[in-house]
């Protein structure tokens, strides 16, 4: 960017934006971290991918890649403004991708996205546009897209990538498996917190190219709809989902577990005081299901954990006591085991619980 000199009295310069090609390069080539005690007994653990060695996580890759995709397909024109929802990850992606490729960039948020990251999202230039009440059935993720559909229409032109729905979005995270073979050799779990579907979906079927007997376990929220539990509201942001995303690749799961808010809670704040690596709701939840694989899957076996970011968001709610202790969330250590049920419809959880009957449930009409 160039900036020009000015007298003190006089107006600053209207500076026109530039992509900034260079950017990209940011993103990716994340390392790995091994994770053992206390989430996992002595001499056995998981490989943590630590995302939040991007500049905004993990969907910077998602967002990069959709908006490249759709700009050379031509459905988003040169300039044109992108729109769409989200709980704060892929908002920093779709921000980065607007200063990259030149696109103004409209979020849509909730009131429940943390006051800083609202703060950073408008630092980096984007505009965030946050809905007030939550769609009597679709929670506050309809109510989000309602939203977006309502700005598309009010500006004709205007994209909205659609990560719920994108096919593009999976293919964005090939380049993570590509990573992931070559610092861990071989790859026999692959653990992944489910919101979208995206990351889970393109990681995996990546990784089966190199490892094709890698398998695929899903951390959900409790509350969540995404795997036929009821849609309830959720304190949990960045995983779960109270509508069916399209690109959850159900057949590509051997099992998937539900994780309470107070057990992400003490998981995420564990891994912080043990080994200083940690995260938020995603995070910790995808660590406590990562641990109890490590303790109960055969010795050898190489787990691999994707860390979609890091803690610094959540500094008022997961590592806030204040905002803990208001909400229920300092219960102590969570169950040593999940519970077990043979069909996500066999009953409502409420705590950490596993199946391993995993099938897309029917969409409503």
């Amino acid at each position: 960017m160039t900036v020009l000199p000015r007298h003190p009295s006089t107006p600053a310069p209207v500076i026109a934006h530039r992509p900034r090609h260079d950017l990209p390069a940011l993103v990716g080539n994340t390392p790995v971290v091994f994770i053992g005690a206390p989430l996992a007994d002595e001499g056995r653990g998981f490989w943590a991918k630590l995302e939040a060695f991007n500049p905004g996580g993990i969907k910077d890759r998602a967002a990069l890649h959709v908006t490249a995709a759709a700009r050379r397909r031509g459905v988003l024109a040169p300039g044109a403004p992108i729109v769409e929802s989200t709980s704060g990850t892929m908002g920093l992606g779709l921000a980065l991708a607007g200063i990259v490729y030149g696109h103004p960039v409209t979020l849509v948020s909730d009131p429940g996205m943390e006051p800083m990251m609202r703060r950073m999202l408008t630092a980096y230039g984007a505009t965030v546009d946050v809905v007030r009440q939550p769609h009597p059935v679709g929670g506050w993720q309809q109510a989000r897209r309602d939203r977006v559909a309502e700005l598309q229409a009010r500006s004709p032109g205007t994209w909205c990538p659609d990560q719920y729905h994108n096919p593009d979005n999976p293919a964005g995270y090939a380049g993570l498996a590509d990573e992931l073979v070559t610092q861990l050799g071989a790859v026999d779990v692959l653990v992944c917190a489910v919101g979208t579907g995206g990351h889970s979906a393109g990681i995996h079927a990546r990784l089966r190219q190199w490892c094709p007997g890698v398998q695929l376990v899903g951390v959900d929220s409790v509350g969540s709809a995404i795997f036929g539990q009821p849609a309830r509201p959720r304190l949990m942001r960045g995983l779960g989902s109270s509508i069916l995303p399209s690109n959850v690749d159900y057949a590509a799961f051997s099992e998937v577990h539900w994780v309470a808010a107070p057990e992400a809670v003490w998981s995420a704040r564990a891994l912080a005081a043990s080994g200083y690596v940690t995260g938020g709701w995603s995070v910790g939840a995808i660590a406590l299901v990562a641990g109890w694989l490590a303790r109960t899957r055969p010795a050898g076996t190489r787990i691999a954990a994707v860390f979609p970011d890091g803690p610094h968001r959540y500094t008022g709610t997961v590592f806030n006591d204040s905002y803990c202790r208001r909400n229920g969330l300092l219960a102590g250590p969570p169950p040593q085991l999940p519970d077990t049920i043979s069909h996500p419809t066999q009953r409502e959880v409420t705590r950490w619980a596993r199946c391993t009957t995993v099938t897309a449930p029917a969409r409503p009409q």
